[in-house]
């Protein structure tokens, strides 16, 4: 059972340039400081803001890239019980139809990189991430999937698939 912690909820967008490289970000703060992300951000639960407005702002805040609803697909969402035995957290994740191909300036959040799919794992990234959100984001970004993991300290994370769509048709890369 989990235990009383406070539940975040959040975003992160997948976004691509041109050539396939995904758009990363060197977190200079927590959670995960120091490791490599997508961008995202917490929803702003105060306004009512929908996951896909969470998402959109992000982008345009971090990236300077103005979106609409169309332009993201909804591919994914994990609950993450006990993370680092401080919060809960409940992620949207979005794969970003429209490309990027320039790099964004650092910001106080980190520093930007495009990085070749399969580079990723050689990145230093959270393990909740390599274990679920990177399988998840390779293996489903056409379809969607749900997931859950429970995260508490000095027990093996534990992830559970709760549901698996398959790819759309007619969607690209």
């Amino acid at each position: 059972m989990s235990s009383a912690l406070p539940y975040k909820i959040s975003t992160l967008v997948y976004i691509r340039n041109s050539v396939g490289e995904l758009l990363l970000l060197e977190r200079l703060k927590q959670p995960n400081a120091g490791l490599w992300s997508p961008i995202g951000g917490k929803l702003n639960q105060a306004t009512g803001e929908s996951p896909f407005e969470a998402a959109m702002r992000e982008v345009r805040e971090e990236v300077g890239l103005p979106l609409s609803d169309g332009d993201l697909h909804l591919f994914g969402m994990i609950a993450e019980k006990n993370y680092e035995d401080r919060c809960h957290w409940l992620m949207f994740l979005f794969d970003c139809r429209v490309t990027l191909d320039r790099l964004p300036p650092p910001m106080e959040e980190g520093r930007f990189a495009f990085v070749a799919p399969d580079e990723v794992a050689q990145l230093n990234i959270p393990e909740t991430d390599t274990q679920s959100l990177w399988p998840l984001y390779f293996n489903h970004r056409r379809g969607f999937a749900a997931l859950r993991a429970d995260c508490a300290a000095n027990k093996e994370l534990k992830i559970v698939q709760e549901q698996c769509m398959p790819g759309i048709i007619g969607s690209t890369d």
